[in-house]
């Protein structure tokens, strides 16, 4: 064997990163331990200790800090950790009205109703539906005089043709879904959620996931509120220092009042005179020198006191410089304190404390920033706003802003934001302008105005003079891409396109638990499985197979984990399959191994030889299942992408472990003169000689695919699919009562009263629990309606019992359900062409290439058709949704695997002069016997974990595994039955040789 120490260096190398990346989920979950135990089941308690930690050297040698760690640890999906995911749908068509300045044109309007009503169920996107609908309606009409308004006139003339405004719509759209995208993370941002993940998605959706959050009302009011863009006057940080001077002194004495009895020292401390600075210098000295402390328990002593003493200004720190005098001054600016993100709450409690609120004028409101104060730390500053007005509210508010773009400063060459108005706002600004700049000649006298989206303070420039005109630029040290999120901002106001949810999935805590344990349990027996059939089977060579499984899960997990991948339960899944799959390139070699013995090759001879001659096989079958793999990451949404990226990792590291760790294990082994076997004395004859009559008997086979396909394609369209919600669209709750006695028909009977007749499909989920899926209301995206269908579903099940819990739910819109369907076809249509084309180009036969296609279309309807001609039989759910997709792809793959290998097969007999003087028939079944074998001990394998991952992996999943078990199935008998004889039937001419 060449390159053995190049093979061992980069073994060894890929072992120590994975070490070290998986080290870093090893040490928060002993971090997470010792927070649990000193909290002894106080949340609040335990996430106080881990924020206290976030920040100090947790990991040995390296000193690397918790939340340096946790950020690079093993992240869990939602559906183990449980939490929020949710997908945002921006409405293009509010959109598009408010670009018209809400026209009254009824052709315009009718076109807009049509395309709402096409969008429902056509998967194109809004603007060429919108587009099309007008002109079936005015194929000679005009759209530019509708949205040429005054305020849209320079970027769209009167006489711009309808292509023009086609492409200026989509411009519009694009920057819509942009601004929300931005407004939607800023938000997220100041949710508290530890690693949310917030990615736009195609066309004009937006998914967000928020690990461990169960609050679906108050999720549903922070992503779809509208946007609220202001402009404000600010304070200088002078003006406002004596006043949080004041505030801190009132809460020190309010609480030492509660300990003491005495309410002297408040009074005295609410009456301090606001110029009073006397003490301003020293409290500023003592603040900045305790700003810089430590948090280990030495010092808790010193902090007790500080809060007791300052008990705002221990959490909020005034905003203090060192001067040039050497002693603390305030900065100049609107920044009047600083705080650490997890005592923002507490800040707040005590500015609205009615004491303070009493004592704060009534022209003030301080608001945070939305962004942290340098990027990577937790730190928020908090603005000093002026109110004005009747209304003593804003200054000015984002209606105005007709236009907003990054550009570059044209004096010094950085990064800028201009920014247009409409007159009334041209008029209003000056006047904000004017009192801001204050004395032009005077620098310091110049304040800052702040832009503020949702009360967060998301830029506060300086203005230095009055700007007339309405047209401004915002400079300062901004990167181009914050001018461009800033951009996007201040286009709030202007472009109101509010987004709505049309799908959602909660997972409770607690059923993110058991999806843990049930993956872990299917994971550990899954492995032993494996293991005690290579060992019973092969005998030492499958204790070497054995090893190699061993190595390829630990680099499995550390390739994932380094990757930033989401583990998810159909992640989990990938894994246990990946175990079946893994010895599968073992097996392959063994097989040849024992081929080349039985010719009288030397162990060592046969060892390589078998190496050699079946890594074509190895490839190839890898190779195609790669590819499906990849496809279904491309096309697949969240846990199947989970399950996709787990496969296709899978296959590499397996790869990795059979041709080289395993051929380093056999090479030092003969080296050492160790016995090595590949049989048991049971096994060592299985499947020789074989000499089963496939080609012969394949029209017997066709027949019974056949006759089955034909079966299930009528009972698809008789009696068609049990559909999951993610395909029909609905809500879907899984409910578990804490009387386990309780039947599917008395809960159906419950909720079909509250929710309506035909309104509700009720089904065992595991051995405790309960799906109910509903269409009620399911047209309706507004939150009401999500509040209304909860609610009398609830109403319905505390009619069964009033002891029960909803661990789980899921919402699915008409429009996304209509999407994911069409999206599943076509995926499932692409792999087939995608596998072939490898096929064809690998192969340089169009019949094998062919072959493959048919085979492929055939495991895939045969699925299909045992899943309707099944469908109420089965003690459990055979749904057809996502997961579902993931498995016939899945299939589809496996089955190419298989059929690779005896393909590769034919090819080696037709290039030999065996297979030259033969008849083709004779050949190609000659190829089937010979590697029968190996297709049956891969088929076992596979079906092996399979089988445990139905029985261990618990509800969620075990659809989607029965699916796979029956795939799989079918996929070993068509490659053996039919994928191979069918070549026949297309080379009548005896082209092959």
């Amino acid at each position: 064997m060449q390159g053995k120490g190049v093979i061992k260096f980069f073994a060894i190398l890929l072992a120590i990163v994975c070490l070290y990346q998986l080290s870093f989920t090893w040490v928060t979950r002993k971090v997470e331990g010792d927070a649990a135990a000193y909290a002894k089941g106080n949340s609040q308690k335990e996430k106080a200790y881990l924020d206290s930690v976030s920040a100090q050297p947790v990991y040995p040698v390296f000193n690397h800090t918790y939340q340096y760690c946790k950020d690079r640890e093993l992240a869990l999906g939602l559906d183990l950790k449980g939490g929020m995911n949710v997908t945002m749908q921006i409405e293009l068509s509010e959109l598009i009205k408010s670009l018209s300045d809400h026209n009254q044109d009824k052709i315009f309007n009718q076109a807009l109703h049509n395309a709402d009503v096409a969008a429902k169920t056509n998967p194109e996107d809004y603007i060429t539906l919108f587009i099309r609908e007008y002109k079936k309606l005015s194929p000679d009409g005009k759209l530019a005089p509708i949205f040429s308004t005054k305020e849209n006139q320079s970027k769209l003339k009167f006489d711009a043709n309808n292509s023009q405004v086609e492409t200026y719509l989509r411009e519009q759209s694009n920057t819509a879904v942009t601004q929300e995208y931005n407004i939607l993370r800023t938000r997220i941002d100041k949710f508290g959620v530890t690693a949310p993940n917030i990615q736009l998605q195609n066309g004009n959706r937006i998914l967000v996931e928020l690990p461990g959050v169960t609050d679906k009302d108050r999720v549903r009011k922070l992503l779809q509120g509208s946007a609220n863009l202001e402009f404000y006057n600010t304070y200088d940080n002078s003006d406002v220092y004596q006043l949080l001077n004041n505030i801190n002194t009132l809460i020190a004495a309010k609480n030492k009042a509660n300990k003491t009895d005495t309410v002297k020292t408040a009074a005295t401390a609410a009456t301090t005179p606001k110029g009073d600075t006397s003490r301003a210098g020293s409290l500023l000295s003592k603040v900045q020198k305790n700003a810089g402390k430590d948090t280990s328990a030495k010092n808790l002593n010193n902090q007790a006191q500080l809060m007791a003493q300052n008990p705002l200004f221990a959490l909020l720190r005034p905003n203090i410089a060192q001067g040039q005098d050497g002693q603390p001054t305030l900065v100049p600016g609107p920044t009047v304190g600083l705080s650490n993100i997890k005592d923002t709450a507490k800040v707040d409690a005590y500015l609205n404390m009615p004491e303070v609120k009493a004592i704060l004028p009534q022209n003030l409101k301080l608001a945070w920033g939305a962004k942290t104060a340098k990027q990577g730390d937790k730190v928020l500053e908090l603005y000093a706003l002026k109110l004005s007005g009747a209304n003593n509210g804003p200054a000015l508010t984002g209606e105005v802003i007709t236009d907003a773009n990054s550009d570059i400063n044209p004096t010094n060459g950085g990064p800028e934001v201009t920014m247009d108005m409409n007159s009334d706002g041209a008029n209003k600004w000056r006047r904000v302008t004017a009192e801001a700049a204050g004395n032009p000649t005077d620098e310091n006298d110049n304040r800052a105005v702040a832009i503020v989206l949702d009360d967060n303070v998301v830029s506060a420039p300086r203005v230095s003079n009055e700007i007339t005109g309405g047209r401004s630029s915002i400079s300062g040290n901004f990167t181009q891409e914050e001018t461009k999120d800033l951009a996007n901002i201040l286009k709030a106001g202007r472009l109101p396109a509010p987004a709505r949810i049309v799908e959602e999935a909660v997972v409770g805590a607690s059923l993110g638990q058991e999806a843990i344990t049930a993956g872990l349990t299917s994971c550990a027996v899954g492995l032993l499985v494996v293991l005690v059939f290579m060992v019973a089977y092969y005998n030492r060579a499958g204790t070497v197979a054995d090893i190699a499984v061993f190595i390829n899960v630990f680099f499995l997990m550390g390739v994932l984990t380094s990757f930033g991948a989401v583990l998810t339960l159909p992640g989990i899944a990938g894994i246990v399959l990946t175990l079946g799959i893994s010895v599968d390139a073992n097996v392959l070699i063994y097989e040849r191994v024992r081929e080349e013995m039985a010719l009288g090759k030397s162990k060592r001879i046969a060892i390589a030889d078998g190496f050699k001659h079946a890594l074509s096989s190895i490839l190839d079958s890898n190779i195609s299942t790669f590819l499906t793999g990849a496809i279904l990451y491309i096309f697949g949404t969240g846990p199947i992408q989970g399950f996709a990226i787990t496969l296709m990792i899978g296959i590499i590291t397996s790869l990795f472990c059979s041709l080289l760790i395993s051929r380093l294990i056999f090479e030092w082994m003969l080296e050492k003169d160790m016995e090595i076997k590949f049989s048991n004395p049971w096994s060592s004859h299985t499947f020789k000689g074989a000499n089963y009559a496939f080609v012969k008997n394949r029209f017997k086979f066709y027949a019974f695919s056949g006759l089955f396909i034909l079966a299930g394609i009528i009972s698809m369209f008789t009696r068609g699919f049990n559909y999951g919600v993610d395909f029909q669209g609905g809500r879907t709750y899984v409910v578990r009562y804490d009387n386990n006695t309780v039947n599917t028909e008395t809960v159906r009977n419950a909720v079909i009263k509250t929710l309506g007749e035909g309104k509700a499909e009720v089904k065992t989920y595991g051995n405790d629990k309960v799906s109910i899926t509903t269409n009620y209301l399911i047209a309706d995206n507004s939150t009401a309606a999500d509040n209304q269908v909860e609610a009398q579903l609830r109403k319905g099940l505390s009619q069964v019992s009033p002891k029960y819990q909803i661990v789980s739910s899921q919402k699915v819109g008409p429009t996304i359900a209509n999407d994911i369907k069409t999206s599943a076809v076509w995926t499932v249509v692409f792999a087939i062409i995608v596998i072939s084309a490898y096929i064809l180009i690998r192969f340089r036969k169009w019949q094998f290439s062919l072959g493959a296609m048919i085979a492929t279309a055939h495991d895939a309807l045969l699925v299909l058709s045992f899943f309707s001609l099944f469908k109420d039989v089965m003690p459990f759910s055979l749904d057809i949704d996502q997961a579902f997709i993931a498995a016939i792809l899945t299939v589809i793959g496996y089955s190419i695997n298989d059929t690779v290998v005896v393909f590769d097969r034919i090819r080696e007999y037709l290039n030999i002069s065996s297979g030259k003087n033969e008849d083709n028939q004779i050949t190609i079944n000659r190829a089937i016997n010979s590697t029968l074998s190996r297709t049956i001990i891969t088929a076992l394998t596979v079906i092996f974990v399979l089988v445990v991952l139905f029985i261990f992996g618990g509800d969620v999943i075990r659809g989607f595994s029965f699916a796979l078990l029956v795939g799989v199935c079918f996929g070993t008998y068509s490659s053996i039955c039919v994928a191979t004889p069918v070549i026949i039937d297309f080379d009548k001419k005896q082209q092959l040789k």
